[in-house]
């Protein structure tokens, strides 16, 4: 390829006068003549310039996170998003402010954009819709006229466990889920549990009794499966629905003689690190948390730097990551 070099060369003249005759310098003093032999020579020699590359603007990023650090290791789900966020935040040389509802206008007038991840209540959701930023929700979507979100496919998800289940010859399937109140007092709406429920009830195999709900820790799951067993509604299969409530349900099981998978199948959802190592190996759905966060960081640049002002929602797929907590019955 061709360079300003080459040219100045062929066309005897300085490498400076022919990179001010390319760039239109009208301030240059050269003849006619010069300019236009200095032109066809660059078209003869199929010089193409170099593209110049545009310097993205740094910002100043809030990022509110619902959850604590202690519920964090709780459930990693919300870990691995934070750290994804604040790892592409550092590659792209944006500056962090992490936002609390303590906030006003004038705290975060510096902050170009806040990035919100975890769950929302309605009060919540308006304080920061009185902030009056541009905001990208992550694993939920509270106002898409006002906000861009980044969600999980739970539809996609629920539907593959307990197509996967049903494959594997499971008709009592039961659920433990997560039940949370938000700091409203209102009832949080779990899309699993409803899935989960709506999917059986469609196919006639919905059963109440196999159902329990607690908190998404590991304890609860340990709990609610000994409910299970204690009022004899035991289940063949479980869809559990964090990986944290899982190992809950493997120590209960465990102390209860009962083994996985032989006496009941264990699903969970998440995919944490841990799950593959787990004894046995724990069938589970894998989140892309990490493509969330990273994401979430991309929109909202895109919604600064371009100026959209429609917002987007963005739905994530998932996996189902079969290893060996799921017995095939056959009848």
């Amino acid at each position: 390829m061709a360079t300003i070099k080459d040219i100045a060369a062929k066309a005897g003249v300085s490498i400076a006068t022919v990179s001010r005759v390319l760039n239109h310098d009208e301030t240059l003093n050269a003849q006619a003549e010069t300019k236009q032999r200095i032109f066809e020579i660059a078209e003869e020699m199929e010089y193409e310039p170099r593209a110049q590359k545009k310097r993205k603007k740094k910002l100043k990023i809030g990022v509110f996170y619902s959850y604590s650090p202690q519920e964090e290791l709780e459930d990693p789900y919300y870990l691995c998003i934070r750290l994804a966020i604040e790892k592409r935040l550092e590659e792209e040389g944006h500056r962090k402010q992490v936002v609390a509802l303590e906030d006003t206008e004038d705290s975060l007038a510096g902050v170009d954009g806040i990035i919100c991840s975890g769950t929302f209540s309605r009060t919540m959701v308006e304080k920061i819709r009185s902030w009056g930023k541009p905001a990208v929700f992550i694993d939920s979507c509270p106002d898409l006229n006002r906000f861009d979100a980044i969600v999980v496919d739970y539809e996609q998800a629920v539907t593959g466990i307990l197509d996967f289940l049903i494959g594997n010859g499971h008709r009592k399937i039961g659920f433990i889920g997560c039940v949370e109140e938000d700091c409203d007092g209102e009832r949080r709406r779990d899309p699993r549990n409803i899935i989960f429920r709506e999917y059986l009830e469609e196919k006639g195999l919905f059963c109440p009794g196999y159902v329990k709900l607690g908190r998404c820790h590991a304890r609860y799951g340990y709990s609610l499966l000994r409910e299970l067993q204690e009022e004899g509604n035991l289940p063949t299969a479980l869809f559990v629905a964090n990986d944290s409530m899982a190992v809950g349900c493997y120590k209960a099981a465990y102390e209860l003689g009962l083994s996985v998978p032989d006496d009941i199948s264990i699903v969970g959802f998440n995919d944490i690190p841990t799950a593959k190592y787990m004894i046995p190996p724990l069938t589970t759905v894998r989140l892309y948390m990490e493509f969330m966060g990273e994401h979430a960081v991309r929109m909202l640049e895109d919604q600064l730097l371009s100026g959209r002002s429609i917002c987007v929602k963005v739905t994530v797929p998932t996996r189902l990551y079969v290893r060996d907590s799921v017995k095939k019955i056959t009848e």
